[in-house]
């Protein structure tokens, strides 16, 4: 078999594949022989009729089967041959098939590039580190407590914190406006959902009490009509609650499905629980950076077969997370070129590390991952079950497993500054 190859680009291959008649006569034969054997032709016995009567018969058949083979199988044989790595299907351009001529075709395909990374110990990346202190456990159980709050009513002015239910009217310029009037209206005093000068001018209010408040609409107001104007908001108050915290006690701590241990072991389980959150933040936090940090320092020319194929994979994922079902309502795909780009560039580079320093997947970090994916869930159990028992969902855990192994590797080899941070910043949370 005769194989040349030319470069047509920086990754783009031309093949040229010549199969000698030869090997193609010689497989039409030896399939022609095969159905002799069992073939039923009227006028000849099962397996009787002569070679020249099937070749009549089944000949075209046999002879566009072979070539179809012959063309995977040779195109395959060609890019081992020449130690070619595509990076996608070909495009085959078949030149010559004809019975009894040799067998040629030109392959078109991108290659995998050779990728080389440039040395880490050059690698400058920051590593944030942080850690959940007895503050942050205060914390995280006073929202427990808020998770739980309830309001009763008060006979004081209403202050800030406290939920004031209304009927309103609002006029601008003494004219009703559409959207303008609400009944049995509940605001809290300072949450910032209503507009600022409305949730104010409520401020020192009691129950039963009338009273006009001014309210300014903000110039990017997303009503147009009103937006920049001013309005007189006409409202009755019927009621004024301020806030009721439960009191941190053995039945506080069974709502939370602590019924043994009290307040410390509640305790306990919320720290783990934070922990837990902290490291999959950090987690994930520290290997954007190694990934920037990695991309920014190994410029690398991807096949465009790869980035059109990741194009796809993130127009599915954008249907999935906004529950699109017509491939019409795909996000184009301008925008998601240069993300593409990122991530074939990013898998490749780290698929380098991976083969070089012959990382293999650690199990136990396996199951510590699955173990964290499914913690979120009633029963943990029973989906980390159903994950085992799904070999593609384990084949991904495994996947994302051995890119956390990669970066850690570049971590252990690169420039590490520490970085210090807190639960709170890294989480974005409020109490």
């Amino acid at each position: 078999m005769q194989v040349s190859v030319e470069s047509i680009g920086k990754l783009e291959r031309r093949m040229q594949v010549q199969v000698p008649a030869e090997r193609v006569s010689k497989e039409i034969a030896a399939r022609l022989q095969t159905i002799s054997r069992t073939a039923r032709l009227n006028g000849f016995r099962p397996g009787k009729a002569p070679l020249k009567v099937i070749r009549q018969q089944f000949g075209s058949q046999v002879h566009r089967e072979v070539i179809g083979e012959l063309l995977q199988s040779s195109y395959a044989e060609a890019v081992t041959q020449k130690q070619l790595a595509p990076a996608g299907n070909p495009r085959i351009e078949p030149q010559s098939i004809d019975e009894g001529q040799d067998l040629k075709y030109v392959a078109t395909f991108e290659v995998f590039p050779d990728v080389e990374l440039k040395p880490l110990d050059a690698l400058e990346v920051d590593r944030v580190v942080a850690e959940v202190t007895e503050s942050d456990i205060d914390a995280m159980i006073e929202r427990l407590r808020k998770q739980q709050m309830t309001y009763v009513a008060v006979a004081r002015p209403a202050a800030a914190g406290d939920k004031v239910t209304i009927d309103f009217e609002g006029t601008i310029e003494g004219t009703a406006f559409a959207g303008g009037k609400g009944e049995n209206i509940a605001i809290v005093l300072g949450e910032g959902r209503m507009l600022p000068d409305l949730e104010q001018g409520l401020i020192g209010a009691q129950t039963a009490e009338k009273r006009e408040v001014t309210v300014n609409f903000p110039a990017d107001y997303r009503a147009t009509e009103l937006a920049g104007k001013s309005a007189v908001f006409a409202t009755e108050v019927k009621s004024v609650e301020q806030v009721l915290l439960p009191e941190v006690d053995e039945e506080f701590c069974k709502s939370f499905g602590v019924n043994e241990g009290g307040l410390q072991k509640l305790r306990e389980d919320v720290a783990a629980n934070m922990r837990r959150e902290l490291e999959q933040a950090l987690r994930n936090r520290n290997k954007a950076a190694v990934m920037e940090k990695l991309y920014a320092a190994n410029p690398t020319d991807v096949p465009n077969v790869l980035i059109e194929s990741q194009i796809r994979d993130l127009q599915v994922e954008a249907m999935r997370r906004s529950g699109a079902k017509d491939a019409a309502q795909a996000p184009p795909r301008e925008p998601l070129i240069e993300p593409a780009r990122r991530r074939v560039t990013l898998g490749l580079l780290l698929n380098d590390v991976i083969r070089r320093e012959a990382l293999v997947v650690d199990r136990a970090r396996v199951n510590e991952r699955l173990d964290e994916m499914v913690a979120a869930y009633g029963d943990a159990a029973a989906m980390k079950r159903a994950y085992l028992q799904n070999a593609d969902a384990m084949r991904q855990v495994e996947s994302l497993t051995l890119e956390d192994q990669a970066v850690d590797w570049i971590l252990e080899h690169a420039k590490v500054r520490e970085v210090k941070s807190t639960f709170k910043e890294l989480m974005n949370f409020e109490a």
